[in-house]
C-alpha cells in the first residue's frame, strides 16, 4: 500500500527500569499486518546512513563523536541513552529509513517510519533520545539533489521540534512548523518558523481548531513541495509527559486533517511516528496505528 521503513534494530535496549517505551518498535508492524493495513513487502529495512548526508544538516565534529562514540558524559547525559556502536547504527538507519521513505513517496504519496521523528537533535547536539535528525536530514537531502525546491516540515508533537528549528534557522527553503505544548520539554525553545505553543489540558476542540486556522493557510503561503509529517502521539490525556487533554479521536482527527490537505494539493509526505508515553503500551500502538488506518483511506 506504501513503503514504511523498520528494522529490528529500531527495538534498542535501555538501561533497566527506564520508562522508554521502546516495544512499540516491534509490535506496531505485527499490528499492521495482522490487519491488513500493511503486508509484508511494504516494509523495508534500511541501511545505515552515508555520513555525508549527516554532515549537510549536523556539524562534522559532533556527528564524528557520536558515530565513534566519543560523546561526553555530559552530552550523553543530555541524550539519555548509554552510549553503544549499537546505538549509532540504530540512529544512522533510522535517518536514512526516513531520507529512502521521502524519495519512495514520490511515487506512491506517503511513506512512513516506524520509528523516527528525532526533532529534538540541533546541528551540533543531541537529547531527549534524539542524536541525528532523521526529518532535516531527509529534508536537506532532497534540497541538495534538486528533488524538491521548499519543503514544509509539520511537527505535531507534544513537545517542540526545537533540534529542527536550530538546524533550519537560516534556510528559507524548509518552513518549520511545531504547534506543541507550551510548558512541556524541551524547557529552552528554540524559534522555528512558526511556533504555536498550547497551554495544559487543550483539548480536542482547541486543538483542531487551531490546527484547521492555521495548516491551509500555511501551505497556501509556503507552497511546499514536499511535506514532513511529526505525527507524535503524545498530545494524548493518557500520556505520561504530555499535559494535553486530546483524545485517540482527536489525535485521529488531526492526522486525517494534515493527509488530506497534503492530498488535495498532490504534496507527497514522508511522517515519522515520533513520541508516545501512555502508560499502557496498546494505547500508543493504537493511535499509531490510526495514523495508518488514515492514510490508507486517503
Amino acid at each position: 500500500m506504501f513503503p514504511i521503513a523498520y528494522d529490528p534494530i529500531y527495538k534498542y535496549p535501555v538501561p533497566e527500569g527506564h520508562r522508554f517505551p521502546m516495544d512499540k518498535y516491534e509490535l506496531l508492524p505485527l499490528q499492521l499486518l495482522r490487519e491488513g493495513i500493511a503486508e509484508e513487502s511494504d516494509f523495508f529495512s534500511p541501511e545505515v546512513l552515508d555520513m555525508q548526508a549527516v554532515y549537510a544538516v549536523h556539524d562534522r565534529a559532533y556527528a564524528d563523536r557520536f558515530v565513534q562514540g566519543k560523546l561526553s558524559k555530559q552530552e550523553m547525559r543530555r541524550i539519555g541513552f548509554e552510549q553503544t556502536p549499537l546505538l549509532a547504527e540504530r540512529e544512522l538507519k533510522i535517518a536514512n529509513g526516513t531520507l529512502q521513505g521521502a524519495l519512495k513517496a514520490f511515487d506512491t504519496g506517503i511513506a512512513f517510519n516506524i520509528a523516527g521523528g528525532t526533532h529534538h537533535a540541533g546541528r551540533d547536539f543531541g537529547e531527549g533520545f534524539c542524536m541525528i535528525n532523521d526529518q532535516a536530514v531527509a529534508a536537506q537531502y532532497l534540497l541538495d539533489h534538486n528533488k524538491a525546491k521548499q519543503v514544509l516540515i509539520i511537527d505535531l508533537d507534544v513537545h517542540q521540534g526545537n533540534g529542527t528549528a536550530h538546524i533550519f534557522l537560516n534556510q528559507p527553503r524548509v518552513f518549520t512548523f511545531s504547534m506543541h505544548g507550551k510548558n512541556n520539554y524541551p524547557f529552552r525553545k528554540e524559534t522555528s518558523d512558526l511556533d504555536i505553543p498550547l497551554e495544559d489540558r487543550t483539548d480536542d476542540q482547541t486543538y483542531l481548531r487551531t490546527l484547521q486556522e492555521t495548516l491551509p493557510k500555511l501551505i497556501d503561503e509556503v507552497w511546499p513541495d514536499f511535506i514532513f509529517y511529526q505525527a507524535g502521539v503524545d498530545i494524548l490525556q493518557t500520556d505520561k509527559f504530555g499535559r494535553m487533554s486530546c483524545t485517540p479521536e482527536g489525535c485521529k482527527a488531526r492526522d486525517e486533517m494534515v493527509l488530506r490537505l497534503a492530498k488535495k494539493h498532490g504534496i507527497p509526505v514522508q511522517c515519522s511516528m515520533g513520541g508516545g508515553y501512555s502508560p499502557q503500551l496498546r494505547t500508543i500502538l493504537e493511535a499509531h496505528a490510526n495514523t495508518f488506518r488514515v492514510a490508507g483511506r486517503v
